[in-house]
């Protein structure tokens, strides 16, 4: 006998492997079932998620945010409409899930408001373009977190910083925090570079070959130019400021400042530009006479 003749008897064997709960069937059978079906539905909205981000990267016209942004959404659609349509074939009646829909809302109310919260801040990031892709961000100031963001998932946004290491800041904390996007309008960015030269040095001399070590820096901007800004008189040094601009700011920037002072350094060397040192001197103008030096102490004797 065939494989088809011996099919009906063996289902049956498998739905024989089980019990009744109230008027629901629940065997080994069934369970094999909707095994089945939810790996099916698994590797089909996997598939179409794959299409979906073929299709989308194919349309030049978006950027690259406008793509994430779709991406997300269809996903989200296919993935539904794989799972209705995996209970359709399991017979499962949806108007089942009206009383199991009001305790889903109470836990997402309670349990599950950060998810979602971050699942929906995430979704306005990407309509509102403020965070993409490619962008550099600073978290808690300049002197904070600094990275490029990498991607933003449903949860978490990544950014990786120079030293390679990633930070997922969850998407709400971007939504409620202050967050310095260094490339939201434009990609270049301006640099402080603080130097201080001693009182007897040539300030016009100096201030040229400020200059002259910015450009001759790789990643210094030529427009906008350099400047030199003098910032303070200070008791020790004449403190300057070289302002430059630079256009690739997930490089880093301290290293374009380290760049401009080892230039700097050779130069103001060269050309007898003192950078003042940290030696003070001490005058003194009278010693008390019971510490003189060289005098007898004076007996308290009669």
């Amino acid at each position: 006998m065939t494989i088809q003749a011996h099919l009906p008897a063996m289902l049956q064997q498998l739905d024989d492997i089980g019990f009744d709960y109230g008027e629901t069937r629940i065997s080994l059978y069934r369970a094999i079932v909707v095994l089945v079906v939810a790996v099916l539905v698994f590797i089909a909205g996997h598939v179409a998620n794959r299409l979906v981000t073929r299709m989308l990267r194919r349309l030049t016209r978006l950027d690259p945010t406008e793509k994430l942004l779709g991406q997300k959404l269809i996903g989200s659609l296919v993935w539904l409409i794989c799972i209705l349509f995996g209970a359709d074939i399991l017979g499962i009646d949806l108007t089942a899930f009206a009383v199991f829909s009001g305790a889903f809302g109470l836990a997402i109310g309670f349990g599950l408001q950060k998810t979602f919260g971050n699942l929906l801040a995430g979704i306005i990031l990407l309509m509102d373009r403020s965070i993409k892709p490619g962008d550099v961000i600073a978290i808690g100031g300049s002197s904070g977190t600094v990275g490029q963001v990498e991607r933003i998932g449903i949860r978490a946004v990544s950014v990786i910083t120079r030293d390679r290491i990633e930070y997922l800041i969850p998407n709400e904390n971007l939504m409620t925090n202050q967050v310095e996007n260094w490339s939201y309008s434009a990609r270049e960015v301006r640099l402080q570079v603080p130097i201080g030269i001693d009182h007897a040095s040539d300030i016009v001399l100096a201030e040229r070959l400020m200059i002259e070590a910015a450009k001759a820096t790789p990643r210094v901007l030529a427009d906008p130019p350099p400047e030199v800004w003098l910032r303070l008189f200070s008791p020790h040094a004449i403190e300057f400021d070289i302002q430059i601009w630079i256009r690739d700011p997930e490089n880093g920037v301290g290293n374009v400042r380290s760049a401009v002072l080892k230039r700097l350094w050779q130069l103001f060397r060269d050309n007898g530009v003192v950078i003042p040192s940290s030696e003070q001197d001490i005058y003194i103008r009278e010693w008390p006479e019971r510490t003189s030096p060289n005098l007898p102490q004076r007996s308290n004797e009669s």
